[in-house]
């Protein structure tokens, strides 16, 4: 599933009013323009577009109902270059859709001490054009990001960078489409959740298919396509000895290929961005999808296992805000832990499915035993995560409202081998601690499977979190149990409140 930055825009809106003058708004408008140029050659993941200035409140109203109906605009930056009335935003804020962003910045970098007059002044007044325009947004309790700072320096740049990232996310979400093949895993909570209210509140749909479904596009799959795939394979892999051409297992990775291929057609004929299944409904399959799943993944797919269709988005969601970055993204479980006075750490895995974008190393294609699921032995990609700083992430619907978790991770080398762990893992040490970090994960309520990212940081989440009005909570190197309980009651009490106040 390709992920496109070129078929999304940004709107630039800039604010004033006619009372400064035609010569002044030319002056305005040109100077917006040359925000917007700078911007641009500074390298924006997404195209930045300037709008005419906006001067009286229908304008503000056809901007903003034009952004809602551009299917290319995933969100809108504003910036007052003058004083704009706020009152004349009540309409157009109150009607806009898309992703708000508060650019806090002045044409100028310095004052002109020398020859500063009342016209300068007049003309640059965004020190307090955009406080009537935060105070309008706060008044309608709008949620944005705002941003402060010169426009040409790159911590601005940065910020403006990771929202739009986040901006992209949400726009894919709004037409995403997730297949749930099979049911989840039974019995199974956390799994579960209102898709309705999923659909309302981030945009994406769910819908559940049968087994059937994708053994239909498997089953259809030529002999010859599989073998071309397993050819594929042996370039890009290091392939054991038993899957080699020739090899004892060689029919078991044909098997894999032909699951990969009718996967992908699956997918690609209902228009799906992400998927689950799970090993409890394979009938018709001859193992579970393993090395089909890493690879889709790799191509922007959004998995979750055991009918996990929250996870599934949210890897999605993830991997198109880190579209382009160095680091990967996957579907990730806390799976076991090392107790060592040492240092605690968390080896995280799952039973087959880590993307290889996370690999510190090319993966090897290997075959082994699967002890669940009552199939034949999956081909799958083994690798170890490369060393760094991550993120893990969760998505759990606590009733009344979605909660995303978000735990800052330290990936580390193992420092012993592990020969007989026949699966893709990740090594690391939660921060701040494995024991207040698991704990606080707990309370929170967070889910056992996760979204693991290796270069997007907590901005990128708490921007998205923003604009989808999701409860964030942040496990980090200052979390104290103490305060992340107190936060999780206050919380409860603002999202009770909230509905009353929207």
């Amino acid at each position: 599933m390709v992920i496109d930055y070129q078929q999304s825009d940004i709107w630039f809106l800039t604010g004033s009013q006619h009372l400064y003058g035609p010569q002044v708004l030319q002056q305005v408008e040109a100077n917006a323009r040359q925000i917007v140029a700078g911007l641009t050659a500074a390298g924006l993941p997404l195209r930045l577009v300037v709008q005419p200035v906006l001067t009286t409140p229908d304008a503000i109203t056809e901007i903003c109902l034009a952004a809602n109906s551009d299917r290319r605009c995933a969100g809108v930056v504003t910036w007052m270059h003058t004083f704009s009335p706020g009152k004349m935003w009540l309409a157009g804020l109150s009607l806009l859709r898309k992703p708000l962003a508060h650019l806090h910045t002045q044409f100028n970098r310095d004052i002109p001490w020398s020859t500063i007059d009342m016209d300068f002044m007049n003309l640059n007044q965004s020190a307090h054009g955009d406080r009537e325009f935060g105070y309008t947004c706060s008044r309608m309790r709008l949620n944005r990001k705002v941003i402060v700072g010169y426009w040409q320096e790159p911590a601005v740049q940065a910020q403006l960078s990771v929202w739009m990232r986040a901006a992209a996310a949400w726009q894919d979400a709004q037409h995403a489409r997730i297949a749930r093949i099979g049911d989840n895993m039974r019995e199974v909570a956390v799994t579960e959740g209102d898709k309705v209210e999923a659909q309302l509140r981030l945009g994406y749909r769910v819908n559940g298919y049968g087994i059937g479904d994708l053994v239909a596009h498997v089953s259809a799959v030529a002999p010859s396509e599989a073998e071309r795939l397993c050819r594929e394979y042996d370039q890009q892999y290091a392939m054991a000895a038993e899957l080699r051409p020739g090899g004892a297992r060689r029919d078991a990775l044909v098997e894999a290929a032909r699951i990969e291929l009718g996967l992908r057609a699956f997918l690609e004929a209902g228009g799906f961005v992400g998927f689950t299944d799970t090993f409890e409904d394979l009938h018709g399959l001859a193992q579970l999808p393993g090395l089909a799943v890493q690879r889709l993944m790799a191509d922007g797919y959004g998995y979750g296992a055991e009918g996990d269709w929250k996870h599934a988005a949210l890897v999605r969601a993830m991997k198109v805000m880190a579209h382009g970055l160095a680091g990967g993204v996957s579907f990730m479980e806390d799976y076991t832990y090392h107790f060592h006075p040492a240092g605690n750490q968390v080896l995280g895995a799952h039973m087959l499915e880590i993307c290889p974008s996370i690999a510190a190393a090319p993966p090897s294609c290997e075959i082994h035993p699967l002890g669940i699921g009552g199939k034949a032995d999956p081909v799958r990609l083994v690798f170890t995560a490369r060393p760094g700083p991550a993120l893990n992430v969760s998505v759990v619907d606590m009733g009344q409202r979605f909660r995303m978790v978000v735990n800052q991770l330290d990936v580390v080398a193992s420092t012993e081998p592990l020969p007989k762990l026949p699966v893709a893992r990740a090594l690391w040490v939660p921060r701040p601690n494995l024991a207040t970090a698991a704990a606080a994960w707990i309370l929170a309520g967070g889910a056992h499977h996760t979204s693991f990212a290796q270069e997007l940081t907590v901005e990128h989440l708490e921007d998205f979190a923003e604009m989808a009005d999701l409860e964030l909570v942040v496990i980090n190197d200052n979390t104290t149990l103490a305060q992340f309980k107190r936060e999780l009651r206050w919380n409860d009490a603002y999202y009770y409140l909230q509905r009353g106040l929207r």
